[in-house]
């Protein structure tokens, strides 16, 4: 399997650096659903969520949860188990997870390569006062690391 290929249609990239733009300068959040495949993941949906870092940071143990939702992100876990069911139902599985990096570059931090999910892309909007220059995606390695996912339009 190609696992670092991820495949989706320019709309769904919209969807991401709208949503990006809308919340600036607050991290956006969001997940992305889809098939794994011998080819790549393919992208069939993008679920734009609210970033709920706020409610959910004491369940991050450590000086990471300092932050706000200016410099992290969280998905609430009734939000992640009701797409985990609608992509079920879809015969879908929930293939990664979108987050923007308001005035900072799309390089995934410390913390998020610490709460990241092995098999999960990761797809990072660089919003630069407002406006999205930059976005790329990620996945982690045998290792825990992040390397560079190719993202592909499908035409």
């Amino acid at each position: 399997m190609n696992s670092r290929v991820l495949y989706l249609l320019p709309q769904h990239l919209q969807i991401i650096c709208t949503h990006a733009q809308n919340t600036y300068p607050d991290e956006c959040c969001g997940l992305i659903l889809g098939h794994l495949g011998r080819e790549g993941k393919t992208v069939m949906e993008i679920m734009p969520t609210e970033n709920a870092w706020n409610s959910q940071a004491d369940d991050f143990p450590g000086e990471l949860t300092v932050k706000t939702i200016r410099s992290r992100y969280a998905i609430a876990p009734p939000v992640m188990l009701h797409a985990q069911k609608a992509a079920r139902d879809q015969d879908w599985n929930i293939i990664g997870i979108y987050h923007s990096h308001p005035d900072n570059c799309a390089t995934p931090s410390e913390c998020d390569r610490r709460y990241a999910w092995a098999e999960y892309s990761y797809i990072i909007v660089s919003v630069q006062k407002g406006k999205t220059p930059t976005v790329k995606s990620w996945i982690l390695d045998d290792h825990h690391q992040f390397q560079p996912e190719t993202i592909e339009n499908i035409i």
